[in-house]
């Protein structure tokens, strides 16, 4: 997600242990000020633009060229990273991190299984493998065959297996490959049965789901137009649209199923019911909400049928019951509801089944109809809840959860009465829990063991008020034994509609086992509270979520959990640009800030790649007052000169096409460039690496080393060696 001048720029001039030593000599106990360091050079340039009166100075633009094609770009990266790298190798505990991250990570994950033709499929992660493969088995307790190990596709790991579907029959997978982090993918199909591969192979495939259709003998995927030569990183996302692809032809062959809005950046996803009978294609704008077209694959001439045609809600099928559909959606139900539209009718229209709830929020993720019953996960000041409905709407009682914490990943098929789906929460790893829907009885069928004693782990809920008295949940994970203030790691999302539910992460328990404290703000601009919970975080609304994380610092500081000089800050995407927006508003309230892979240019941010499906999140910088909104909180363009900042750490990969690098090269050159302070600003540049997705488990765990050691000498977090 440095410092100028004396022993530590000369430690620049040295390699190996050398500069290590020197910089362990030279590295304070706790943070304290240093002498400034020196940073590489950075070439800046005239490029000024007037925009609504407004003149605004590019001076770096030229950092948003390829590295791949840019020779001065690269050499720029290798620099920066030739200052960043001795400076974070060196740091006090940063190999204590390495150790307790790698233990903590090493442990095997299983997600939540596919049923298709009496076979199981589903992902396994052996912990420090660098991705997860892919199993079947004969029955759910039966033998594990591995089907695809991409830990074989490369030797730097880099090379993922992503999105994955099973034919009805279980007699193909149709896979995509992702290679080192890029949105891009390739789609590839192998056979179930004698473990070999097709020689199907379809490119330029993004943003994409893959749905078999029902009689086996090809997919529905999502691509854009092939790219011109050497513009496929930098290619935008515009011409999306979803394909049929018939097993045993070229992908020129491909069949054209629902095209492109001219003029719009909208993404096209797909899904085949259970049953196979209907075709649907969600239709986003990114604005928290989706568009449904469908088709019955049985009529005599199949035609798409659009039943919601605005963008502004959430819908997703739950499932079907012959021509009746069930839909989870937040029309005119801002916390979700759930409603049932027959195709049967002469002109259907959506009746409502289960009635929005005041007192909970609906998750979609967590929510299928399975067997002859509807299972619903809400959250409830955001812990799941999760209950099954009969048919007709009614409530058939709750299903009983580990504890506290999120369900998700369900799995499972109208008419059969078993169901998988997945647990989590801040003190307990994903574990996959099998659902005999009739009995209302839940067993565990997959739990992990970890390397860490969960009774010394202890997890609180808090609510604080933020600046305007909106109430904001937050949660504070802590050992038992820790009651003063320690140093803390804020983590916050904010955007988009995304929830910050509870999730295990080895990295979390890491920063809390050496005594810290992880906090978790459940900010505006997610949708912990629906859809009204994002609105008021999204476009003209902004600034609420910034005030939300700044008001979550204060609070964690006036409880006495967190020092007044010990507080990290870290968020990744739209994370990234919260932990940017938020230094420059409040750099007195941190000691450290951790922006990863961020948006930071908000007056371009949608001139790249993806960029153009943000402008409903975040206003247009080409609409006068969407650019003044812009302007007020783009972190590139709100540094404060003058003024004393945090240490901060700027990561970010060279091959990110989601969130670009540049935003991050531009931002951490004027960090660079500015009078703020002598702590260190600096950026880390991870190679073959992209926006997270399929990152290896060993790059994962030395990026957060570096971090959490970084984070650890700036706030006074003592790093020692544990059992």
């Amino acid at each position: 997600m440095t410092e100028r001048q004396g022993p530590l720029s000369m430690a620049m001039h040295l390699s190996g242990a050398a500069a290590t030593a020197l910089l362990m000599s030279i590295a304070p106990a706790v943070a304290q000020e240093t002498p400034p360091m020196t940073y590489p050079e950075t070439r800046q340039t005239d490029i000024e633009e007037t925009h609504f009166g407004v003149t605004v100075a590019d001076p770096f633009r030229w950092l948003e060229n390829d590295p791949r094609q840019d020779a001065e770009v690269a050499e720029w990266i290798e620099a920066q990273n030739a200052v960043s790298a001795p400076y974070l190798e060196g740091l006090a505990g940063r190999d204590v991190f390495q150790r307790r991250l790698t233990a903590m990570f090493d442990h095997e994950t299983l997600t939540p299984p596919f049923e298709r033709g009496g076979l199981y499929f589903f992902t396994r992660s052996g912990g420090l493998d660098n991705q997860a493969q892919l199993l079947v088995r004969e029955g759910a307790d039966g033998a594990n065959r591995v089907l695809i190990d991409p830990n074989t596709w490369s030797e730097d790991g880099t090379v993922a297996l992503a999105e994955w579907a099973v034919s009805g029959d279980g007699a193909f997978v149709a896979f995509a490959v992702q290679d080192g982090g890029s949105d891009w993918r390739t789609i590839r199909v192998i056979d179930v049965a004698t473990g070999e591969m097709r020689e199907d192979s379809v490119e330029w495939a993004r943003f994409t789901t893959i749905a078999w259709h029902p009689d086996g003998s090809g997919f529905y995927y999502s691509r854009f137009p092939e790219p011109e030569t050497g513009a496929a990183f930098s290619a935008s996302v515009e011409g999306h649209a979803v394909y049929l692809h018939r097993l045993g032809t070229n992908q020129s062959e491909d069949r054209l199923i629902h095209a492109p809005t001219p003029g719009q950046a909208l993404l096209h996803n797909v899904e085949v019911t259970p049953d196979g009978r209907y075709l649907i294609v969600y239709t986003s704008a990114l604005t928290g909400g989706v568009a449904v077209t469908v088709t019955d694959l049985r009529a005599a001439d199949p035609a798409p049928s659009a039943i919601v045609e605005s963008h502004d809600d959430r819908w997703i099928l739950l499932g079907n019951v012959g021509t009746q559909l069930v839909f989870a959606t937040q029309m005119d139900a801002p916390r979700g509801r759930v409603v049932t539209i027959d195709l049967a009718e002469q002109e259907p229209e959506f009746s409502e089944l289960i009635p929005e709830r005041p007192d909970a929020v609906l998750r979609e993720g967590g929510s299928l109809l399975v067997g002859n019953r509807i299972l619903l996960s809400y959250t409830v000041d955001v812990q799941s809840h999760a209950e099954l409905y009969r048919l007709d709407g009614t409530l058939d009682g709750p299903v009983a959860l580990p504890g506290p914490g999120s369900t998700g990943i369900v799995r499972g098929r109208p008419g059969e009465n078993e169901a998988f789906f997945a647990f989590t929460s801040y003190d307990a790893p994903l574990t996959v829990l099998r659902l005999d829907v009739a009995a209302h009885d839940t067993t565990v069928w997959a739990d992990p063991e970890i390397a860490v004693d969960l009774d010394t782990i202890r997890v609180e809920p808090h609510f604080y008020m933020s600046e305007d008295g909106t109430r904001v949940p937050l949660f504070v994970v802590r050992r038992t034994d820790v009651d003063g203030p320690a140093p803390t790691m804020l983590n916050a999302y904010g955007g988009f509609g995304i929830s910050m539910v509870p999730h295990f992460s080895p990295a979390a328990l890491a920063w809390v086992e050496q005594g810290g404290v992880y906090a978790v703000a459940n900010i505006r601009g997610g949708g912990e509270y629906g859809q009204a919970w994002h609105r008021a975080g999204r476009r003209a609304n902004k600034q609420n979520v910034f005030d939300d994380f700044n008001a979550a610092g204060e609070y964690l500081i006036e409880q006495g959990i967190t020092p007044s000089d010990g507080l990290a800050i870290h968020g990744e995407s739209n994370g990234g640009l919260l932990i940017g927006a938020v230094v420059n508003q409040r750099p007195d309230l941190f000691a450290a800030a951790l922006p990863g892979v961020g948006v930071l240019d908000m007056l371009r941010f949608d001139r790249f790649t993806g960029g153009a499906t943000w402008v409903q999140e975040f206003g247009s910088p080409s609409v006068e007052e969407e650019f003044h909104t812009l302007l007020s909180y783009s972190p590139l363009h709100r540094i404060q000169d003058g003024v004393r900042y945090p240490a901060v750490l700027v990561t970010t990969a060279d091959t990110d096409n989601r969130v670009v690098p540049a935003h991050s090269f531009k931002y951490a050159a004027a960090l660079q460039a500015a009078d703020i302070g002598n702590r260190p600003h600096l950026l880390r540049v991870e190679a073959r690496a992209g926006h997270g997705a399929g990152k290896p488990t060993a790059m994962v765990i030395d990026e957060f080393s570096d971090m959490w050691a970084f984070a650890a000498h700036w706030t006074g977090l003592e790093v020692t060696e544990t059992e």
